[in-house]
């Protein structure tokens, strides 16, 4: 297990280094251009990314396993694995407002 936690880890840290590499281009034009390319093939590897990483939280929570050990395993907080939880992507713009923001107080 721990082999695989350094492999997994390894991967992680050449996707770091290879984005570092990009920043390193000398090259303004070159830089952009590279740039371009990647923010252009990135985001549906994103949506993929944060797809699995659901699929996991889904998972772990039909299994009973609580959001404080789901966030300790993955490394976030356990609002971020509420959010993922709960399909929120991006800032809290994209987000339904509460009832309290609304001015809705419920059924009384």
């Amino acid at each position: 297990m721990a082999e695989q936690r350094d492999s997994d880890e390894e991967e992680v840290r050449r996707v770091f280094d290879a984005l570092d590499g990009l920043v390193a281009i000398e090259d303004p034009q070159a830089r952009a251009k590279a740039i371009s390319a990647f923010l252009k093939e990135q985001q549906p590897r994103l949506r993929k990314l944060s797809k699995l990483r659901r699929d996991y939280v889904l998972e772990q929570r039909a299994k009973k396993v609580s959001r404080r050990q789901i966030a300790e395993d993955i490394g976030v907080s356990q609002s971020t694995v509420q959010d993922i939880e709960l399909g929120y992507t991006g800032s809290g713009r994209n987000r339904p407002p509460t009832k309290d923001e609304t001015g809705d107080a419920g059924d009384v």
